[in-house]
């Protein structure tokens, strides 16, 4: 082909001196005309063609092809390959053009090889992040292993073509760069390590929300990489984690709350000591009317009758007040129609603990703790639930001869005044 080329110019009137390099420089161009006719071709004709066979069809999968670019990356193979089929062809072997021209496009089909992997590779972690139930495997640790090592073999590639040496003489001198190696890829070989036993002991996956305190993070795992963990906040910010910060400290992982459907309410109200008292015969009437306290007090007025009746005779009312008998408190009435008012309330899951206790009183009063789970997971239901249970029992303390306790504001001196 070049003696056709050297023919044509020589015929065309050109020097002699000039032939040579004219030739030259035509077949380049010639290489570089179908090298880029090729390649318009396949992006701009076949490519469109198969992107809509892939847009209607059925699957899912191949459009994660288009998503990753996978075939645009594969389109450049093609100006690429006809360059290496072309360039032998065209140009005189022994010329240095020629070898310059084979050299770049081995080394550019290395480089543009291993690109189409890794966008392969992509497609693989999309499709099975969409299928996959559990997604325990570390896939995006593996991916991004087998990418770096790609990388590394393509690298190694291409400096064998430079050097046009075999790439088992550069694997052979690795073994003195092992300890150097260790010490740069240290954090990579950590985090792979610590990528299988967040795999093998089911710690953590994407979508898991977890706490940790040590790196401010507090949401949503995004993603679980090699060497760092991508969190959101629920404040939309990111937080990046070390991946063997997870194996080396302790985090809070809420995943099992979501698989039980309820998340727990653990909240106090704070009474008033001094507002803490007995109830007289008269009052435990009153409160009889209350449809929550009712099977209660009932109960509770024949257990105290007894009790009476045994220590006073036949003087039960007269012995209510006595300090001598068993008295109704406010504050365990007050404790006994929260009880009742969690239980039958539909929004709080009852095959869960559900309790009322006191805690150890302070200098502020006495805590009384509700501890219950909600039947939902979602965070605005479950405010707005907890929202709604708190604000029942302050507007109803009242009702029971109780104050709930607050530091002293300006209103409160005013009405002292």
């Amino acid at each position: 082909m070049n003696e056709l080329i050297s023919m044509w110019l020589s015929e065309q009137g050109l020097s002699a001196n000039y032939i040579v390099s004219g030739a030259i420089a035509v077949g380049i161009g010639l290489i570089f005309l179908v090298a880029g006719l090729s390649y318009y071709i396949a992006k701009h004709q076949i490519l469109k063609l198969v992107n809509k066979v892939i847009i209607k069809s059925k699957n899912t999968w191949d459009d994660a092809l288009i998503e990753h670019n996978v075939l645009n990356r594969m389109t450049l193979l093609v100006p690429l390959l006809l360059i290496l089929f072309l360039t032998p062809l065209i140009l005189e072997s022994d010329s240095l053009a020629s070898n310059l021209l084979i050299l770049l496009s081995k080394v550019f089909l290395s480089f543009q090889i291993v690109r189409s992997i890794s966008a392969l590779l992509n497609v693989s972690r999309s499709i099975y992040q969409e299928s996959a139930k559990q997604r325990f495997l570390p896939l995006n640790a593996i991916i991004q292993i087998i990418k770096l090592a790609l990388y590394l073999v393509m690298t190694i590639v291409i400096i064998s073509l430079i050097i046009n040496r075999s790439p088992i003489y550069l694997l052979s001198g690795l073994g003195a760069l092992t300890a150097v190696l260790l010490l740069v890829f240290q954090d990579t070989i950590k985090g792979l390590v610590a990528s299988i036993q967040i795999s093998a002991n089911r710690m953590v996956v994407a979508g898991d929300w977890v706490e940790l305190p040590k790196y401010g993070a507090d949401g949503d795992v995004l993603e679980i990489g090699l060497s760092t963990v991508k969190i959101e906040n629920f404040d939309k910010t990111i937080t990046t984690v070390p991946t063997y910060a997870l194996i080396s400290g302790s985090f809070k992982n809420w995943r099992n709350m979501y698989h039980t459907g309820a998340r727990r309410i653990k909240r106090t109200v704070i009474i008033d000591i001094s507002s803490i008292d007995f109830y007289s015969a008269e009052k435990i009437n009153q409160l009889t009317n209350a449809n929550l306290l009712e099977d209660y007090l009932s109960g509770k007025k024949q257990e105290l009758a007894l009790n009476t009746q045994e220590k006073n005779g036949d003087d039960v009312v007269e012995s209510f007040n006595s300090m001598n008998s068993r008295q109704l408190t406010n504050i365990g009435t007050f404790r006994a129609y929260i009880t009742q008012y969690l239980q039958k309330n539909p929004q709080i899951r009852d095959d869960l603990t559900c309790m009322v206790r006191q805690l150890a009183a302070t200098e502020a009063g006495l805590p009384l703790e509700i501890y219950c789970f909600a039947n939902t997971t979602d965070w605005l239901d479950y405010e707005a639930i907890q929202a709604d249970i708190f604000d029942h029992l302050f507007a109803i303390a009242p009702q029971f001869d109780l104050r709930v306790f607050q530091l002293p504001s300006g209103h409160d001196w005013q009405q002292n005044l």
